[in-house]
C-alpha cells in the first residue's frame, strides 16, 4: 500500500519506505524518540483509509486485491474518497492470461447469445442509473444532472446500440462467372484487445471501446484512467450479475507509464484502442511499433466554432455556450476557438460573455450546478496557467478567473474549480489559441472572409472536429472539404449518429469509431474464394467446343468467300 504524506494526486512513498495502511508494520524510518508521534499518525491514517471506497481489479470474473493502491481524489472537495488497485506488470499479465483463455470460447459463441448478453447488461446498469450518475459526479467531478443526462445513458445506449448492430452487419461477396467461383468475406475476431480510456467522460468512452470489441467476439483487458476508477467498479459488479463468461472482460487500474505501459507493450495484446492526449498517443505509438500491432487512436482537439453574420444568431450563442463550458470543457470535441465575422463580433462577444457569466458554477451535489469541478489540483493550475499567460500576453480576459468571485459552498471550498472564462484579443499564434487546455476557456476573435477563416482555423496541429454556423448552404458545401477536421458541424453540436464515422485527422489520431467502423477494427476481414471444379472443367470443354465451331465457321465462310 502506498501512502502519500500529503495525499498529492501522484501518490508517492514516503522517502524511503512505505508503511502498511493497517498498522500491521512499522517500518523503522526514525528513532525511537519519534516513534510514538509516527505511530498514531499511522492509526489516524488507517481510520481515514477504513472509511474510504476501495477498488480492486477485475480479472477472470473475480475482484483482485494487489500489493500497491493508489489515491482517488473527489474534485469537487479535493480529498482522498478511494483506493485503486496500482497494477504492476505481472498483474496485466495476469489479466491478458484470463483474456487469452477465454478467448476460444468466446469467440465462437453465437452472435445472437453475445447480443443478448449485452442487451441484460444495458438493462442492469438502467436499472441504477442515478447510483451510477452519483458515483460518476463524484469521481469525476461533474455535476450529478449532467452524469445523469448525458454520461450514464449513452453508456446504457453503447451496449445497446452494439448489441444490435452486430446482429445486422453483413460480409460482401462476388462471382466470377468466367473462373465458375465465388467470393466472400468473413469477419474473425482479432484477440484481446487492450482499451484504455480517459477521465472526463470515464464510462462513456469506456464502454465505446468494450461493446464492440466484446460484441465482434474479442476479449478485452481495459484500463481505465487511475484518476476516475470508482465507476468502473460498478459496472465490473453488473458484468458479474449478467453472467458475463470469466475472462472476457478484465478491468486493470493504475498509472498510465506502469500498467498502461505494460498493456501497450505486451506481446499477445495485438490490438490497442487508446483515447486520450496527443503526447501519450505519441508515446504508444513508437513503444509499441515494432510489435506490428492494430492501433485506433482517438487524441486531442483544438475546435474551432466559425460564425458568420447570416447565422441563427441566439441558436448559435446558445449552443456556443454548450460547446465551450459543458463537462467543464473537458471534452476533447469542446471549442475552445471561437471566430465570429467582424460585423456581428462586438454583439456576439457581449451575448456569450453574459451567458458564461450566468452559468451556475458550484457543488456537483446540486441539480442547478451547471459547471463542477476541474479533475485534479494538478490540471486546474494547468488551465490557471494559460489563462494568466494570455493575460500577461495582452489579452483581455472578458469574464472567469481572476475577474469574478468565485462563491463556493464551504464543503467545496477546497475543490478544484475554475469559472467559465472568455479571452479575446490575442493573435493566432498564443499558446491558448494553440494549445490544447482541456478546461473551461474558450477563445473569441473576428475575421473577415472565408479564405482567411478557413486559414486560421486549420493553423493548428489538431483537426478532431469544427463548427459552421451559416444559413448558406452553398458556403456549406465550399467550406466543409476545406475545413482540417474529421467532423463538421452545421448550425449545431455534439448530435452523433454511431453509424458515423468517428475520429481524428493530424495530430487528432488514427483510425475511426462507429458501427462499421469499430467492427472493422475489432475484426480480421478474410477473403474466401471456392472454384466449384466440375463445373469450371465442363464449362473449359465447352468453351473448346466453342472455339473449333468457331474455327470452322471462319474457314467456311473465307471458302465462300473465294468462289465467289
Amino acid at each position: 500500500m502506498i501512502v502519500a504524506g500529503d495525499f498529492n494526486a501522484k501518490s508517492t512513498a514516503w522517502e524511503g519506505q512505505v508503511t502498511d495502511v493497517r498498522g500491521r508494520r512499522l517500518l523503522e524510518i526514525c528513532d525511537k524518540t519519534n516513534l510514538v508521534v509516527l505511530q498514531g499518525l499511522v492509526l489516524d491514517i488507517t481510520r481515514k483509509m477504513s472509511q474510504l471506497v476501495t477498488v480492486n481489479n477485475f480479472i477472470d470474473g473475480k475482484f483482485v486485491t494487489t500489493k500497491e493502491y493508489l489515491d482517488s481524489f473527489d474534485p469537487s472537495i479535493g480529498q482522498v474518497w478511494a483506493r485503486v488497485s496500482n497494477s504492476s506488470a505481472d498483474e496485466i499479465d495476469t489479466a491478458v492470461q484470463a483474456a487469452e483463455k477465454a478467448f476460444p470460447q468466446w469467440s465462437v459463441t453465437p452472435v445472437e447469445q453475445r447480443s443478448k448478453l449485452m442487451l441484460k447488461i444495458a438493462d442492469l446498469i438502467e436499472a441504477r442509473l442515478d447510483e451510477f450518475a452519483e458515483v460518476e459526479s463524484h469521481d469525476q467531478g461533474k455535476p450529478v444532472s449532467l452524469a445523469k443526462r448525458i454520461d450514464i445513458p449513452r453508456l446504457i445506449h453503447n451496449f445497446r446500440y452494439f448489441a444490435t448492430y452486430c446482429l445486422h452487419d453483413l460480409n460482401s461477396s462476388t462471382v466470377q462467372l468466367e473462373a465458375s467461383a465465388t467470393n466472400y468475406t468473413v469477419k474473425c475476431p482479432v484477440g484481446v484487445a487492450g482499451l484504455i480510456s480517459p477521465w472526463n467522460l470515464p464510462l462513456y468512452l469506456l464502454s465505446f471501446k468494450i461493446a464492440p470489441a466484446i460484441a465482434c467476439g474479442n476479449t478485452v483487458v481495459a484500463k481505465p484512467s487511475e484518476m476516475t476508477s470508482v465507476s468502473t467498479q460498478l459496472l465490473c459488479q453488473v458484468f458479474q450479475e449478467a453472467g458475463v463468461p470469466k475472462g472476457v472482460i478484465n478491468i486493470v487500474y493504475g498509472y498510465g507509464w506502469t500498467a498502461g505501459k505494460a498493456l501497450v507493450e505486451h506481446p499477445r495484446v495485438p490490438l490497442i484502442s487508446f483515447t486520450g492526449g496527443t503526447a501519450t498517443g505519441e508515446v504508444i505509438r513508437k513503444s509499441a511499433a515494432h510489435l506490428n500491432k492494430r492501433f485506433s487512436l482517438e487524441l486531442g482537439g483544438k475546435n474551432p466554432a466559425i460564425i458568420f453574420d447570416d447565422c441563427s444568431f441566439e441558436k448559435c450563442v446558445e449552443t456556443t455556450i454548450r460547446s465551450s463550458f459543458v463537462n467543464q470543457g473537458e471534452v476533447c470535441l469542446c471549442t475552445s476557438r471561437i471566430f465570429v465575422q467582424r460585423g456581428i463580433y462586438e454583439k456576439f462577444l457581449e451575448a456569450f460573455v453574459a451567458k458564461a457569466k450566468a452559468l451556475v458554477v458550484g457543488d456537483p451535489k446540486d441539480p442547478n450546478t451547471f459547471f463542477g469541478a476541474l479533475i485534479s489540483k494538478q490540471h486546474r493550475e494547468k488551465v490557471v496557467g494559460y489563462i494568466e499567460g494570455a493575460r500577461s500576453g495582452g489579452a483581455t480576459i472578458r469574464c472567469g478567473h481572476g475577474v469574478e468571485h468565485l462563491s463556493l459552498p464551504d464543503r467545496c471550498q477546497n475543490g478544484y474549480f475554475v469559472q467559465p472564462t472568455v479571452i479575446s484579443d490575442l493573435p493566432d499564434s498564443a499558446p491558448a489559441m494553440t494549445d490544447e487546455i482541456f478546461g473551461p476557456v474558450t477563445c473569441v476573435v473576428p475575421f473577415d472572409d472565408e479564405a482567411e477563416v478557413i486559414q486560421r482555423a486549420n493553423s493548428v496541429r489538431y483537426g478532431l472536429c469544427a463548427t459552421l454556423w451559416t444559413e448558406n448552404v452553398s458556403r456549406v458545401h465550399r467550406m466543409s472539404p476545406k475545413l482540417e477536421s474529421a467532423t463538421i458541424w452545421v448550425n449545431c453540436w455534439l448530435v452523433r449518429d454511431l453509424n458515423m464515422p468517428f475520429g481524428g485527422m493530424k495530430d487528432s489520431g488514427t483510425g475511426k469509431e462507429g458501427g462499421k467502423y469499430s467492427t472493422e477494427f475489432f475484426t480480421q476481414e478474410k477473403t474466401i474464394l471456392i472454384q466449384l471444379y466440375l463445373v469450371a472443367k465442363r464449362n473449359v470443354k465447352i468453351r473448346n467446343v466453342l472455339k473449333d465451331n468457331e474455327k470452322m465457321f471462319f474457314k467456311a465462310n473465307n471458302l465462300v468467300n473465294f468462289l465467289v
